[in-house]
């Protein structure tokens, strides 16, 4: 089998039950679903039952809740194909989703390592249907997660652009890459720091995936596929109160990593500034909002002085009063019409 579908779960029957509905709804039918369970309050397996009459699905239900990077390491270990395409509970996939997938990975037999487009959505859009979603009813006009339109094979740091996607890899349920790669290069994960049951709580538990994309596929052919194949619903996530900390903290220590394991240095300096666009407002949002925003996971000498050198950390203070003048004067426009 060329693809398997890895699905880590924990107490989202809902969006479980779209996610799969839309698994069903594929074209071609010869993948297989891993979906591991986080120990849920929620009897998951009721929900998924129905469908393994048309997928071929493999279930795990932990005994404790391991935490969200466990939980990945756990669905990907199930998996028997020589692909893992990791989504989230609350993703959904286009009809043709796997059909076309394939047929990728076939004319591109020399890349290891695909990146394919999503779309965004926010999730109170499918409120407005029966559950479980039927996917004919996505709107045509949704925004893409890249706007970059070339489809091509690159290098694997070819990548780590935000051209082709803001968050550099970070966001995993784009990515598609070869089991055996994965499977090679999981002793590179600090055992102890992954256990970290806070989400997020440190570059470990949050960029485990980076650290073994890094060592399995840096050397790899690698293919950026525009059309968006999967839909990515935003608005329910229980991490978005921390996605300050993911932008100014996370982020960049990715990048960090990459130019520790080949990452051209005046990319790294092009991209690393570029990421600290937003430094101050989001920086003093996790000071006022405090743990709500993980301000204890921040380390004062690694992430806030390091990043004084580039321009950006700074100019992010006129980027802000520049986009809330904006916003004003849109208002006061539209209360004048």
């Amino acid at each position: 089998m060329l693809i398997s579908v890895c699905i880590p779960t924990y107490n989202r029957p809902k969006s479980l039950l779209n996610c799969l509905n839309s698994l069903s709804l594929q074209t071609d039918l010869d993948f297989e679903v891993c979906i591991s369970d986080n120990c849920s309050h929620e009897n998951i397996e009721r929900i998924i039952d129905p469908y393994r009459k048309k997928l071929n699905i493999k279930f795990n239900k932990n005994k404790e809740n391991l935490g969200a990077a466990l939980n990945f390491l756990k669905v990907a270990s199930m998996a028997k194909s020589e692909f893992i395409w990791f989504l989230g509970d609350d993703d959904l996939l286009f009809p043709n989703a796997i059909k076309e997938l394939k047929s990728l990975i076939n004319i591109n037999k020399d890349c290891d390592f695909f990146w394919i487009n999503s779309c965004h959505l926010d999730t109170n859009y499918l409120k407005k249907f029966e559950y479980p979603f039927d996917t004919k009813f996505l709107p045509k006009d949704m925004d893409k997660l890249s706007s970059n339109q070339n489809d091509k094979k690159l290098n694997f740091f070819d990548l780590i652009k935000h051209e082709i996607a803001f968050d550099y890899l970070l966001g995993v349920f784009v990515c598609v890459f070869k089991r055996d790669g994965w499977n090679k290069n999981l002793d590179i994960i600090d055992n102890n720091l992954i256990k970290e049951k806070g989400s997020w709580s440190n570059f470990e538990n949050t960029c485990f995936h980076i650290k073994i994309f890094c060592e399995a596929f840096k050397n790899s052919k690698s293919y950026f596929f525009s059309k968006p194949l999967s839909v990515n619903l935003y608005g329910e996530r229980e991490w978005k109160d921390i996605y300050p900390l993911v932008e100014i903290v996370r982020i960049p220590e990715a990048l960090d990593y990459y130019r520790s394991k080949g990452l051209n240095f005046f990319q790294y300096i092009y991209e690393k500034n570029y990421s600290l666009r937003n430094f101050f407002n989001y920086f003093f949002k996790i000071l006022i909002n405090g743990d709500k925003m993980g301000i204890k996971y921040i380390n004062f000498k690694n992430h806030f002085f390091k990043n004084l050198i580039y321009p950006n950390a700074w100019l992010s203070i006129l980027y802000f009063i520049v986009r809330k003048t904006k916003l004003l004067f849109k208002r006061k426009n539209y209360k004048t019409f």
